[in-house]
């Protein structure tokens, strides 16, 4: 299994999130991202190789990265982990839902990428799908230390 930490659009494999995985769970992967949506999935493909058993940890438009990836190889990914997915950016959930198991979780604050925007496109992409709605806002401070992440990356 190969896990990756996908950063948010301002972000970097070495921010707060990233540091997080680098220095807890040093087998996650944290590549640095750039350019368009089309630009950093080109990159991430490079990355995964011919690589299945997937696990992708997206935050914000690292949520969207991995959102699209799964949409596009759903044979390829384990599992998806999404922090406050910018799903109401540049994206159109799939004709079919995708079997992918996916975590979702969302502040009640996120003025980014709100619950009322996000929620109706992961229900309509993810058919095993476990939402957290949390007392938090976009950058997930409050929350994101709290997950079990021994449990989605092993």
């Amino acid at each position: 299994m190969t896990t990756f930490f996908l950063h948010g659009l301002d972000s970097s494999g070495k921010g707060t999130k990233g540091r997080y995985f680098a220095n807890r769970f040093p087998q996650v992967q944290c590549p640095d991202f750039s350019g368009s949506l089309r630009e950093r999935l080109d990159q991430l493909a490079v990355l995964c190789g011919v690589e299945n058993d997937l696990t992708f940890i997206g935050s914000s438009f690292g949520g969207l990265m991995a959102t699209a990836y799964a949409c596009s190889s759903p044979h390829r990914v384990k599992q998806l982990v999404l922090l406050a997915p910018a799903l109401n950016f540049e994206f159109t959930p799939p004709e079919t839902k995708i079997d992918v198991p996916t975590l979702l979780v969302v502040g009640d604050k996120d003025d980014v990428c709100p619950p009322a925007l996000v929620l109706p496109a992961a229900e309509s992409t993810f058919r095993n799908l476990e939402i957290e709605v949390v007392d938090d806002d976009h950058m997930l401070h409050g929350t994101f230390q709290k997950i079990d992440w021994q449990k989605y990356i092993g």
